[in-house]
């Protein structure tokens, strides 16, 4: 499936995530230490004025909320504090996730990930939904990961999530499982898949040219030759 490139000044958007959770704080600290710093990136969050504008009085956290129309008033709104979409909004409700904020989760997702395919934004940061509740509104999906897949048409073994330091860069080679399945999911074919593509994410998204891969073992001290399990044979 091929997607439009985004324009040169497009900006991130960023999904809201679930009321109840981190999410919307997580944006408004993050922000706010990113534009301190004078390295906050072109972005906007797809909804939730009001919400974060209640959340950032009540934390405390001197945030102004610029709400705009349209994904393109970003670039020029962010002068002024974090650009929010209006049009979607709702009630922070910390430690209370209820089928409201899980609506307004999926559908600031929904178009979050509607503007990275456009091209409108140069791509998505996702803030973390409560799948319970998701489940519990009709979203089929096991988490955002194979969300996302199917919104880019691909299969949910080719999405990879990778969990990025300064040195040190992770994926799971399984996703959204309980991990007494785990063991009879890996097989070498499925190790080499994700390999591949991680080492190709590497050296197009991260300027890596030859990047080195390493993969754990299963058990402790790799099963010391079936003492621990044998599922690394």
């Amino acid at each position: 499936m091929t997607q439009p490139a985004p324009s040169p000044a497009a900006p991130l958007a960023i999904s809201l995530g679930d009321p109840a959770g981190i999410g919307p704080e997580v944006i408004l600290g993050a922000w706010m230490r990113l534009r301190a710093e004078r390295r906050a990136p072109p972005a906007f969050v797809v909804g939730g004025p009001q919400l974060l504008r209640g959340l950032a009085e009540r934390l405390g956290i001197d945030c102004p909320i610029v709400p705009i129309a349209d994904p393109a008033e970003a670039m020029f709104a962010a002068g002024a504090g974090l650009p929010v979409l209006a049009g979607l909004d709702g009630l922070s409700l910390p430690g209370h996730p209820a089928p409201d904020g899980a609506r307004l989760a999926l559908a600031s997702l929904q178009w979050g990930t509607k503007f990275a395919l456009s091209g409108v934004a140069a791509g998505l940061v996702t803030a973390p939904v409560s799948k319970g509740e998701l489940a519990a509104i009709g979203w089929d999906y096991p988490g955002q990961t194979e969300f996302l897949a199917d919104a880019c048409g691909r299969p949910y073994r080719d999405a990879v999530m990778m969990l990025a330091g300064p040195s040190l860069r992770t994926v799971p080679l399984t996703v959204h499982v309980s991990l007494a399945e785990v063991p009879a999911l890996i097989s070498a074919e499925l190790i080499i898949h994700k390999a591949r593509i991680m080492a190709a994410g590497l050296r197009r998204d991260c300027g890596i040219p030859a990047p080195r891969l390493a993969i754990a073992a299963l058990n402790p001290h790799a099963g010391e030759g079936g003492k621990f399990g044998d599922e690394e044979a």
